[in-house]
C-alpha cells in the first residue's frame, strides 16, 4: 500500500500531508485550555478511549469507567468511542468514499481512501473518528484479546480510521510518523492465564504477541507506545481481586503523562531507500554485532529476542542496546 505512494503525483501528495499535518499541529498548540492538575502545571490533556466490548457489566466496561474517571479527576478532557453501542463499521468498502474514484476499474482502498481524505470525501464516520484522534494526545485501546488481536471491530477502527495520508506515509513512519507528539496504550483483558504467555509459554512469547499491534499499528503511525496494561485471565479471577487489578489501573493513570515509552528501532538505524531495501546500514549491524539480543522482539538480527521488549518501558536489554549505539 506504501509503494503506491512514489509515482507522479507522489511528491504532491507529501507535500500536501505535509501542509495538512501542520495546520493540525497549529490549530491544536492554539486551543485555549485550562489547567489540568498533577505534578506540575500543564495545559489539559485530552484522552481518547477506543473501546470495544458488548457488555456494560463486564470487566472490560470497569477499566473502561476507571480509566475516565481517574483521568476526569485530572482534569481531563476524555472522549469515548464506544465501538459496539456506534455499531462501528468494520469493513473497509467503497462505501467510505463519496464520489468518483481515481482509478474506478481496478479498486485500490489504500489509496481512494488517501485521495478521498485530502479530497474532504471520507465518510463521516470515519472522519469523526480521526477528529477524535487528531484532538488526543493520549490514546487507550480497551478490549479483550481475540485470537491473539483485536476484536474485529477495532481492527476495522483502525483499518479505516488510522487511513493512508491521515495516519501514515512513506515519509512518515516509525519515529518520525505523524503522531510522534501523541502517546498511545493497550489495555487488555486475557483469558489465559499469565504464564501462558511466557517464553516458554504453550502459547508463547506475549512480546511476539504484542509486536504487530504495538510496532506495525501504533508505533509505524509515530506513536509513543506506552507499556500494556494486561488484566490476565480475567474470567477466572475473583471479585476482590478485580478491584485490586482496578485499584492498580486507576493508580497508574495519576502517572500516565510521565512515563518513558517502549523501545524501538530508530529509523535512523536504516537505509530508508527502495536500494537499500529499508535494512539496517552496514555500520549499525557492525555496532550491533557485539550485542546479545536482538535490538527489538522484530529486529532479533537472528538473536535472542530482547527481554520485555513490548511489556516494559525500562529494561536492561534496551539499555544495553543504547549504550552499543551510542
Amino acid at each position: 500500500m506504501l509503494l503506491t505512494q512514489v509515482g507522479t503525483r507522489g511528491c504532491i501528495r507529501a507535500v500536501t500531508t505535509a501542509l495538512r499535518h501542520s495546520l493540525r499541529v497549529a490549530s491544536r498548540d492554539c486551543r485555549i485550555t485550562v489547567a489540568c492538575s498533577g505534578k506540575h502545571t500543564m495545559a489539559a490533556k485530552t484522552v481518547l478511549i477506543v473501546y470495544a466490548h458488548q457488555s456494560p457489566t463486564s470487566f472490560n466496561s470497569a477499566a473502561r469507567k476507571v480509566a475516565e474517571e481517574a483521568l476526569k479527576e485530572q482534569g481531563c478532557k476524555v472522549l469515548v468511542s464506544d465501538l459496539y453501542a456506534m455499531d462501528f463499521q468494520a469493513s473497509a468498502t467503497r462505501k467510505d468514499i463519496s464520489g468518483d474514484l481515481k482509478e474506478p476499474e481496478n479498486f485500490k482502498y489504500g489509496d481512494e481512501a488517501m485521495a478521498a481524505w485530502q479530497e474532504g470525501r471520507l465518510s463521516k464516520d470515519i472522519t469523526e473518528e480521526q477528529r477524535k484522534v487528531e484532538e488526543a494526545e493520549l490514546i487507550i485501546f480497551q478490549f479483550p484479546l481475540y485470537w491473539f488481536s483485536v476484536p474485529a471491530i477495532m481492527k476495522g477502527w483502525m483499518d479505516r480510521v488510522l487511513s493512508q495520508g491521515f495516519a501514515f506515509s512513506l515519509q512518515n513512519m516509525y519515529d518520525n510518523g505523524i503522531f510522534k507528539d501523541k502517546k498511545a496504550v493497550l489495555s487488555i483483558t486475557t483469558g489465559a492465564m499469565e504464564s501462558m504467555f511466557f517464553s516458554d509459554g504453550i502459547s508463547g512469547d506475549i512480546n511476539v504477541t504484542l509486536w504487530p499491534l504495538q510496532n506495525g499499528v501504533l508505533h509505524f503511525c509515530g506513536f509513543q507506545v506506552l507499556q500494556p496494561q494486561i488484566f490476565w485471565s480475567i474470567a477466572h479471577t475473583p471479585p476482590n481481586i478485580r478491584t485490586v487489578l482496578l485499584d492498580a489501573w486507576r493508580a497508574r493513570l495519576k502517572g500516565i503523562w510521565e512515563e518513558k515509552p517502549l523501545s524501538f528501532a530508530s529509523c535512523a538505524l536504516f537505509d530508508l531507500s527502495f536500494q537499500g531495501g529499508f535494512r539496517l546500514t552496514s555500520e549499525a549491524k557492525e555496532k550491533l554485532s557485539v550485542a546479545p539480543y536482538g535490538i527489538t522482539t522484530g529486529q532479533h538480527m537472528g538473536k535472542p529476542l530482547p527481554p520485555n521488549n513490548q511489556t516494559k518501558s525500562e529494561n536492561e536489554a534496551a539499555k544495553k542496546i543504547s549504550d552499543i549505539l551510542t
